[in-house]
């Protein structure tokens, strides 16, 4: 689902989406409340959602659709996963949309090849992390107060973590994508998969994104 509130930027999606034989666009709306009134009827795996929007902007938009994913038969069984439009100028709202379950961010300005492996990356399951724009954010945000640090020492959650899954958690807090990850501690993709997988399901956390968030929260990395 396309989610813009100038025709021109969906034109412009739609034609660089198009072509693409494993993606189609189910839906297309102009504001966030026209995304949540459509999503359970189009059931998008994906949705690239705009910031800026009238009636309703995309994080509320976000926060909605995400808020509903569980008890939704809209997209996949885990709910759709939403992807944020944004721009260096929006830094403000990243942090927000990262703590409402956003599969992660993308550059309006970012080239072709990239929108399409983001929307496979997300589909797929994965998050979409980039290590640069990831650390410029939360690393700003850390260093002016705005993310909210908790005043403990062990939260309960990190202490069922095993040594090496509170290791590749601080990894991943780095925006290291698993491919990184597993070369840094010389391990399988595939075992570094399983660990991040234990590491949300102990922590309760919905995806990697979140798992750098609760990282930050709790002193666990800093910029």
């Amino acid at each position: 689902m396309l989610v813009d509130d100038q025709e021109m930027v969906r034109a412009g999606f739609r034609m660089l989406l198009d072509v693409e034989s494993d993606i189609t666009i189910v839906a297309e709306a102009a504001d966030g409340s026209e995304a949540v009134s459509m999503v359970e009827a189009a059931r998008p795996d994906v949705i690239l959602m705009d910031v800026q929007m009238p009636r309703m902007n995309g994080l509320e938009a976000t926060k909605v659709i995400l808020g509903d994913s569980d008890s939704s038969t809209s997209g996949s069984a885990a709910g759709p996963k939403v992807v944020i439009l944004t721009t260096f100028e929006e830094d403000e709202y990243i942090f927000e949309a990262l703590h409402l379950g956003a599969s992660g961010f993308l550059l309006k300005n970012a080239p072709a090849e990239d929108l399409v492996e983001a929307i496979r990356v997300v589909a797929d399951g994965d998050a979409l992390l980039d290590p640069a724009v990831t650390r410029r954010v939360i690393g700003t945000f850390t260093a002016d107060g705005a993310v909210q640090r908790r005043n403990v020492d062990s939260p309960a959650q990190l202490d069922s973590l095993t040594d090496r899954e509170h290791e590749v958690l601080l990894l991943l807090a780095r925006g290291m994508t698993n491919g990184e990850i597993a070369a840094e501690l010389i391990l399988g993709e595939a075992t570094i998969k399983t660990y991040v997988s234990n590491i949300l399901s102990k922590l309760h956390l919905r995806d990697r994104i979140q798992a750098v968030v609760f990282a930050y929260e709790n002193n666990l990395v800093s910029r």
